[in-house]
């Protein structure tokens, strides 16, 4: 995903405090972090301790990084309103149950706090979105689960958070991929 590090900076600056990253894969979020986070807890099931780039980048950070596997039911194994801030960074789209995923992500943000992401998903564009709908069997077989077809605002929205702020763009890549959600949830009470 390095091509889309340029989107990184953008969507971590509002982070705050304790982040619970979902998706921390290699750690290539890292870099982009502000200074006001105080700790990171990284749950990916693609587990890369013995990959020496992501060693380093956990190493370089200037917060303590704590790396999970998420749990087999699909829950997070953290209390309620622990984290300042949640981040998904193309993430969304290859977790098995979106919905499942969201509502714990609320459950674990403190009331108050936000959920950052950019996530590519279902097009505006129609056409766009039709080619999505009959390509997206085969390619989440190819591509370990990825879909391509998510409406991840209306996802944000069904699990209960607020969408403070949303950007949908066309980013670099074939028009299938390239169709970007970036935007800053709230958990309200």
């Amino acid at each position: 995903m390095r091509q889309m590090d340029e989107l990184r900076p953008e969507v971590l600056a509002p982070a705050r405090g304790e982040v619970l990253e979902l998706g921390f894969g290699t750690g290539l979020n890292l870099a982009h972090y502000p200074k006001a986070v105080t700790s990171l807890v990284g749950v990916d099931p693609l587990r890369s301790e013995g990959f020496a780039p992501v060693a380093e980048r956990v190493a370089r950070a200037a917060f303590p990084v704590d790396r999970q596997a998420p749990s087999e039911d699909g829950t997070l194994p953290f209390d309620a309103g622990r984290f300042d801030t949640v981040v998904t960074t193309w993430t969304v789209c290859s977790i098995p149950d979106a919905a499942l995923a969201l509502a714990e992500m609320r459950r674990v943000l403190r009331p108050g706090g936000r959920y950052l992401f950019v996530e590519h998903g279902l097009a505006s564009e129609p056409r766009v979105a039709r080619w999505q709908e009959r390509l997206d069997p085969y390619w989440s077989r190819f591509a370990d689960g990825c879909h391509m077809n998510r409406p991840v605002d209306r996802l944000v929205e069904q699990a209960g958070f607020g969408l403070a702020s949303l950007e949908r763009f066309r980013h670099k890549g074939p028009g299938v991929l390239a169709h970007m959600f970036r935007g800053v949830a709230t958990r309200e009470a």
